[in-house]
């Protein structure tokens, strides 16, 4: 067994739900385990199995609306990583993310050994220099540095994505199981139908017969509103991370854009149709370990363009699908998930 070891993920809840299977692979060799994740990812830490403790810092060259740098909150952070008397630490990143910048703090925290997936020179900052080849799903590739910095998951784990038991009972917002979810929703424009789109698809879905319910954020309610119209039920705003997972487990399919909650149904089991702007490779961040359908143009010009924005008029990549395929998708997967969608309103 290793002592203590950091798993630093610092950005979204997505991002931090892809990095549970690594996360596990550590546990199962490390006697204690804390995972560092930024504020947009803190809820995410905190469903995921193996982790023994959760910090939180805001890292101003991953957060995409960081504060001003402080030496002050800065020396601060070093000093917590140093109480923490880390033996080892593994440093995931996105692809276009560099893993150097904390690599160097926790250097000047005194942790002895450090790793990363890093395409840049780290020179006395990692002790080992990960390289992955190809275009592999996040998951795996954030699975791959525990291995080569020798942690194995655990006999019995198939490394898929997993959430901590047991999540809330949500009957009374959504009734019985076997309802399709729609969630319109994503971190940036780029990556989410409009309105519009999402309320055709809901209106499609219910036409054919299905119970829809539409989920969101606080800040989603306007949205979900206007996507829920008079016949789903709208969750906006009245789930948390937890209710939000079990809404989604209770779930014969979730419709989503590629977002923290397609990864968090991924966690807990449930088929995706994934709405997928290819603004980033769908082989490395559509919804992983489970059933999953991609819709969207994933030859638009904005591919792999990294776009917070739609460069495109009429942001044709997600427009253009036809509600009635994505309720034909969401057959597909409830057929070979061996269920059925049921119909009828909220009990």
């Amino acid at each position: 067994m290793t002592g203590r070891v950091l798993v630093a993920r610092m950005d979204n809840v997505g991002d931090v739900l892809l990095a549970g299977p690594c996360l596990r692979a550590v546990a199962a060799g490390a006697a204690e385990v804390t995972l560092l994740a930024g504020p947009r990812g803190r809820a995410g830490a905190e469903l995921l199995p193996g982790v023994d403790r959760i910090l939180t810092w805001c890292a101003p060259w991953i957060d995409p609306e960081p504060a001003p740098v402080s030496p002050a909150d800065t020396a601060a952070f070093v000093d917590r990583l140093r109480d923490l008397e880390l033996d080892r630490a593994l440093i995931l990143t996105s692809f276009h993310q560099s893993p150097l910048p904390l690599a160097l703090l926790l250097r000047m925290a005194g942790v002895p050994w450090i790793g990363a997936i890093s395409e840049d020179y780290p020179g006395s900052l990692l002790d080992l220099r990960h390289r992955v080849d190809g275009d592999p799903p996040e998951a795996e590739r954030a699975l791959s540095l525990a291995t080569a910095a020798g942690f194995r998951l655990p006999p019995g784990d198939d490394g898929k994505l997993a959430v901590r038991e047991p999540l809330p009972d949500t009957r009374a917002l959504t009734g019985g199981p076997g309802y399709v979810v729609v969630h319109p929703a994503a971190s940036v424009p780029a990556r989410q139908p409009s309105a519009l789109r999402s309320a055709a698809i809901v209106t499609a879905l219910i036409r054919a017969g299905h119970r829809v319910i539409v989920t969101g954020g606080p800040a989603d309610r306007p949205l979900t509103a206007a996507v829920a119209g008079n016949h789903a039920v709208d969750l906006g705003g009245r789930t948390g991370l937890p209710e939000l997972a079990a809404v989604l487990r209770d779930a014969i399919v979730v419709v989503a854009p590629n977002t923290g909650p397609a990864h968090l149904a991924a966690a807990v089991g449930t088929p995706v149709v994934s709405l997928f702007a290819p603004v980033v490779p769908a082989a490395r961040w559509a919804p992983y370990g489970v059933p999953v359908i991609v819709l969207g143009d994933q030859a638009a010009p904005c591919r792999d363009s990294r776009a917070r924005e739609c460069p495109i008029a009429g942001h044709p990549c997600l427009e253009s699908i036809a509600p009635d395929r994505v309720v034909q998708a969401a057959e597909e997967l409830s057929a070979d998930r061996g269920g059925g969608l049921q119909t009828g309103g909220v009990s």
